[in-house]
């Protein structure tokens, strides 16, 4: 069984037009979702109007997965944020002094659900499922093949054909295909100023959901007797951060912390 780890992003659009091409044997995409109203809602467009048509023409297999909870009930990040009796915060929120915290949104949204459908179709420690991730040469940082779990072998196609994010552009718009948005939680913590400022201008309802979460997070702090936390790295509340009038709205950095790999490497 031979799969990619699907983000929506420019890495791993890249790698299903060289499927659909047959330079890279992956029959199957799997797009690990945190929620309908979790993920940016530009990535969630771009795979249902530009990816899953691609796909389904080419023959390939493309599922979208969401985490699914032992009553069979299903869960979005947002959700699990919002719960009342959540005492610990899945994302890597930051510190006041701007360093992230610890967080599971990866594990629990992405890795454990691409998991569990592997599992459900016959991977197995004995017979592992290759897995391929979209991270390309100018992000080799971001690569470990020790990581893994026991049901599967990690593979990173765009190394061993040594592409960058810039041949996985070309490569996508050599398709004749839209290339795709940065993929991320629209609040991700991991998020540049930049990005922040971009939302904060051109995105205002989603800037407005993202401080109503960075507010509910803290009230829940405070009422723990714990310090509060933040979405960007000044240690202030977001909309203090991220001030309306502030210059240089419109960018965002390269650095941004996304999600096109499949699974969140940051």
């Amino acid at each position: 069984m031979k799969v990619i780890s699907y983000g929506g992003g420019v890495q791993s659009t890249a790698l299903l037009v060289l499927a659909a091409q047959g330079e890279i044997d992956y029959p199957t995409f799997l797009f690990a979702s945190v929620g309908d109203d979790s993920e940016h809602p530009a990535t969630l467009a771009y795979i249902e109007e530009v990816a899953v048509p691609y796909a389904t023409r080419a023959g390939i297999d493309l599922h979208q997965l969401k985490r699914v909870r032992r009553d069979g009930s299903s869960e979005t990040l947002m959700q699990r944020l919002n719960r009342p009796d959540t005492r610990s915060i899945p994302i890597p929120v930051r510190m006041a002094n701007g360093a992230p915290g610890r967080r599971s949104c990866t594990a629990d949204f992405k890795i454990r659900v691409v998991g569990r459908w592997l599992r459900e179709h016959g991977a197995v420690a004995a017979h592992p499922a290759t897995v391929g991730i979209g991270i390309s040469l100018d992000e080799i940082h971001r690569a470990n093949r020790r990581r893994r779990e026991a049901h599967e072998v990690i593979e990173y196609p765009l190394l061993d054909l040594g592409l960058r994010r810039d041949d996985c552009e070309r490569i996508i718009a050599e398709a004749d295909l839209p290339v795709p948005p940065k993929s991320s939680c629209f609040f991700c913590p991991f998020r540049t100023v930049d990005a922040w400022r971009h939302q904060r201008r051109y995105e205002p309802e989603l800037f407005a959901q993202s401080v109503r979460l960075e507010e509910t997070i803290n009230r829940r702090r405070a009422a723990l007797g714990r310090d509060a936390v933040y979405l960007t790295r000044y240690g202030v509340p977001l909309t203090q951060a991220i001030p309306d009038e502030d210059p240089g709205v419109g960018a965002v950095d390269e650095d941004e912390g996304a999600c096109d790999s499949g699974w969140c490497m940051t």
